[in-house]
């Protein structure tokens, strides 16, 4: 028997130690116990040390991790990550890594360090708001909703009315200039002064969710997500918006992200710093059932990607970079002029900030910010107010109805009038879209050079944000995606996709770009939904649009950003969530997972099983069936989305013949029955076409009838659940929908998307930007599993998690975190991480980090 050395305890955070040896039998009998475990799971008879899991036993993510989830219960044994399965793919090369990663045993009698984990407890019931609480915050929401519709219901009819008696064009335009830009100015003044008088300023503080504080945070936020000026994001314009809310922003600030800041008075920005679209930094998050408050603090010059997270308590030093697909969490602070990418974010060596700099002063700022302002209040404000009045009077339905010397018409040509009246807008809708679609960003590219540095805030800048505007509409994406015809659609866009092998699948449907005419795919690549394709360069003061090349062969999975100059080639697997790299050698024959990323196997057997489906005379046949089941979901689409604007039609309708009768109530009650209507609608839509029947876990190929239900249901609007957040109502709806869902779960914007497949348990927590996909598609193979968060859960913001996992009662998922197939998250634990690892959080309100020369960054 070998003499054992060099002790060290494989132990959790809550589990006793025991020891192992790192040379020793005993190190023989972990990997004996691995081995076994691994056996059991892949139905093997024996499991060699040295064999690779994947290409030798043929085991894929899902079935490491639950051999993962299997090891954890046992506290005798080592906990790997999903990290450690890739970095190590035998139990011997595993075994030696865990061993030696383990910490050293503590002395008898030692005081354990300050870093050490510390028992993980449940969150104190008596922090959460009961149920009378929740019913209350329910109840004054809802009229706050009706009180709202009520106001705006009687100051657009009185605006109306005046507008209506004006002689002429001229008289028109001026009196809709009038309504129109006082009406403008207000939805933008209101929110800044409901802020300052019901909260005054933000500070870090925590508090109930559900209770009286939370309901003034709520009607800010709502007030905040409302207000028109959200469409000014990328404009000086929005940098003084948030500046008027309590936001310090130095000189230069370039904000491209539509997300709003809540907490704007913990919020700092020193001068001439750039913030990328799809970034995170609201000043809040929700978490096990009270929200907190921190601040985030950026310094002068300082960089952050697309689609970052910055928890609270955050900060980045003068000339810091945080690269796309990103995330600090709380406590994290980057120093001064370093560099760190990844979730949770990291030192790294790439420069992100790619683009020169050009001369982009304040005068040139002043002059774009005023330019905007009169083009919205002499140009779009009276457009939009006067052309909806001088359309409407035009159509004779509604005309006859307005004239006060024509008589009523009968109530029977409501249905009548409707009907044309919708199929007119619709039908013009989608024949003029696509017209200006195909036709007007091609006259606007040839203004803009690729790979040429312009200044923001002018002429260029102007027509840049105008075309990416025109193609990102997401409709026609919507309509096309997951079906053969996405193709034609994106080549007339201008994306450069060479010779495409149809799949039937090619491109999900949601992808956006900064300009489609620098996008190339290469042949047989197959992109599922979320790909934001990251063809321009920004600087606070300059911008370059490049050619982005994604190579042939790829599988691209959900929710990636791919920025221009990425080091990927052709035959790659890039994983959900991936951070795309920007350095090192082109990645090529490999899988790419996490951020920062690391490689996996392109592919594994499971996989591969449904392979004689995509050749010769069988993918021809399953296709023409796929494409005619296709052709079918994009009609009934049509016709659902129809049928929905001719119901409104209608409505509006008998609001004008019963507005003589009951006044302005009519409009106000108009806009509340436009939200209950569209609610049912689209929920009774949604499960007559699952037969009002549950899903089951599927492992099909994509040329399998139940996948394209799935497709044909992924169809379906579901934007109207955005209006829910942060109101029991969110859950109600979601119920209506076929989630399993638990009392008083605080839902701040997640997305489910296999509803009947997902179980949420009481008191959770998710917040803004968090995922729940019970699918997956990798190349040709469909995969769904059932998903299930226990009671107490929280999700943090932008955290996704995939199919089959469970999540134990009271557990956290940090922010920005990828939650892998399979997983199990013991009671209690806090995970975080791309992909996500057991990771208890540190920083906090009184131990966090700070850099210290960043708060003080945004000077003038």
């Amino acid at each position: 028997m070998v003499e054992q050395s060099s002790k060290v305890p494989i132990t959790g955070p809550d589990e006793p130690a025991v020891t192992l040896s790192a040379t020793g039998p005993v190190r023989t009998d972990t990997e004996r116990v691995l081995a076994r475990t691994l056996a059991e799971l892949t139905g093997a008879d024996h499991v060699p040390a040295d064999g690779n899991f994947f290409t030798d036993l043929g085991a894929n993510s899902l079935v490491m991790a639950q051999f993962c989830a299997r090891l954890r219960k046992d506290p005798e044994l080592p906990s790997p990550s999903m990290r450690d399965i890739y970095r190590n793919p035998t139990i011997r090369s595993l075994t030696a890594a865990l061993v030696a990663a383990a910490p050293a045993p503590a002395a008898p009698g030692a005081v354990p360090a300050e870093s050490a984990p510390v028992p993980r407890t449940p969150p104190d019931p008596a922090a959460r708001t009961g149920r009378w609480g929740h019913l209350l915050c329910g109840a004054v929401q809802l009229l706050v909703f009706l009180g709202y519709s009520l106001v705006s219901g009687f100051v657009t009819a009185g605006g109306y009315e005046w507008v209506s008696t004006g002689s002429g064009p001229l008289d028109v335009y001026l009196r809709s200039l009038v309504f129109g830009g006082i009406g403008f100015l207000a939805l933008c003044l209101f929110p800044v002064a409901a802020k300052w008088v019901l909260v005054g300023r933000w500070t870090a503080r925590e508090f109930p969710i559900w209770g009286f504080t939370y309901l003034r945070f709520w009607l800010v936020k709502i007030l905040l997500h409302a207000n028109p000026m959200v469409l000014l994001v990328g404009t000086p314009l929005y940098v003084l918006y948030l500046r008027a809310l309590g936001a310090r922003i130095g000189k230069g600030v370039t904000i491209l992200s539509r997300s709003v800041p809540v907490c704007t008075d913990l919020l700092t920005v020193g001068a001439g710093t750039v913030i990328r679209k799809d970034s995170f930094f609201l000043g809040y998050r929700a978490h096990a059932g009270r929200i907190q408050t921190g601040p985030v603090t950026l310094g002068r010059d300082a960089f952050v990607g697309e689609r970052t997270v910055l928890d609270i308590d955050t900060s980045m030093g003068d000339g810091a970079q945080l690269g796309h697909s990103s995330a600090l969490h709380r406590g994290q602070a980057v120093p001064a002029g370093e560099r760190w990418h990844g979730s949770p974010a990291e030192p790294a060596r790439t420069d992100y900030l790619r683009v020169a700099p050009a001369r982009c002063g304040t005068a040139r700022r002043t002059w774009f910010g005023l330019a905007t302002l009169v083009q919205l209040l002499f140009v779009y404000v009276p457009l939009a107010v006067g052309g909806v009045y001088i359309v409407f009077t035009g159509i004779p339905a509604i005309g006859k109805r307005l004239d006060p010397q024509t008589a009523v018409p009968a109530r029977r040509e409501l249905v009548t009038d409707a009907l044309a009246v919708s199929l007119v807008l619709f039908c013009g809708f989608l024949l003029l879209g696509l017209v200006a679609m195909y036709a007007v960003p091609r006259l606007l590219d040839l203004l803009v050079k690729p790979d040429r540095v312009y200044p923001l805030y002018g002429f260029h800048y102007t027509v840049h944000r105008l075309a990416a505007r025109i193609t990102n509409v997401k409709f026609f994406a919507w309509l096309f995606g997951d079906s053969s015809y996405i193709v034609p659609y994106l080549r007339g866009l201008g994306y450069d996709l060479g010779r495409v092998e149809q799949t039937g699948s090619n491109f999900g449907t949601e992808m956006q770009h900064e300009t489609p005419f620098l996008v190339s795919v290469g042949t047989g690549t197959m992109i599922a939904d979320g790909l934001s394709v990251a063809n321009a360069d920004y600087s606070s003061t300059s911008f370059r649009l490049s050619r982005v090349t994604i190579g042939p062969r790829n599988f691209l999975g959900n929710n990636i950003a791919y920025p221009v100059g990425g080091r990927t080639g052709e035959n790659c697997l890039l994983a959900t969530k991936v951070m795309v790299p920007l350095d090192g050698e082109v990645r090529e024959n490999v899988g790419l997972l996490g951020s920062p990323c690391f490689e996996i196997p392109r592919s594994v057997d499971r996989d591969a099983r449904f392979d004689h489906l995509r050749t010769g005379e069988e993918l021809h046949r399953h296709l023409s069936s796929k494409n005619r089941y296709n052709l079918r979901s994009m009609a009934l689409m049509l016709f659902v989305r129809w049928a929905h604007i001719f119901a409104l039609t209608l409505f509006a309708l008998a609001s004008v013949d019963l507005y003589g009768v009951l006044g302005h109530v009519v409009i106000g009650a108009y806009l509340a029955l436009l939200l209950v209507f569209s609610t049912a609608y689209y929920v009774l839509v949604e499960r007559c076409l699952m037969s009002f029947r549950r899903m089951s876990p599927q492992l099909c190929s994509i040329y399998d009838r139940t996948f394209w239900l799935h497709e044909r249901v992924w169809k379906v609007p579901s934007n109207y659940l955005n209006v829910f957040n942060g109101t029991p109502y969110k859950s109600l709806v979601w119920r209506l929908l076929g989630v399993r869902i638990g009392k008083r779960v605080f839902d701040d914007g997640c997305y489910i998307t296999e509803r009947t497949l997902t179980a949420i348990g009481d008191e959770c927590t998710l917040n803004a930007g968090s995922k729940l996909q019970c699918h997956s598609q990798e190349d040709g193979t469909f995969k769904s599993d059932h998903t299930t968060l226990g009671a107490r859960c929280t999700l943090g913001v932008g955290a996704h998690v995939h199919y089959g996992v469970t999540v134990g009662d009271d557990a956290v998922l940090a922010a920005d975190s990828f939650l892998m197939k399979g997983e199990e998250v013991p009671p209690n634990a806090h995970w975080g991480g791309n992909p996500a690892v057991d990771m208890p959080e540190t920083g906090g309100p009184d131990g966090a980090p700070r850099a210290t020369d960043a708060s003080a960054a945004a000077t003038n």
